[in-house]
């Protein structure tokens, strides 16, 4: 079973080459009807034309390892709300940052477990 979720937008372009550009996204699939789905890994978003913009929810990005969040951290640190840091609530690492709609997106790994995929 697979899933993707969509968001409406008023920026689909901006948006879209935020999660392409900034984040390693590919286009999986352009749609004519206004709307383009993006693929990382198993995650697949899908960004709809819209008169308003869906900034609901968070949208987390997992990744391999502390470094690798460091990384990304180094690549988005002028749009980051936090410095990388340890969760011991739900044992990860991780920070937030804000997508060009003003979603917030959280950059992750788990420390000690791998969740299922």
């Amino acid at each position: 079973m697979a899933g993707i979720v969509f968001f409406r937008t008023d920026s689909r372009t901006d948006v879209c080459a935020f999660y392409t550009e900034r984040l390693d996204f590919e286009e999986w699939l352009e749609q004519d009807g206004g709307c383009t789905i993006l693929e990382r890994d198993n995650l697949l978003l899908g960004f709809c034309d819209g008169d308003t913009t869906e900034t609901e929810g968070i949208v987390t990005v997992v990744v391999d390892d502390r470094d690798a969040v460091d990384t990304l951290f180094e690549e988005l640190e002028d749009v980051a709300a936090d410095e990388p840091h340890e969760n011991e609530a739900f044992d990860i690492y991780q920070f937030f940052a804000t997508d060009p709609d003003g979603r917030t997106v959280e950059i992750q790994t788990f420390l000690h477990s791998t969740p299922p995929v």
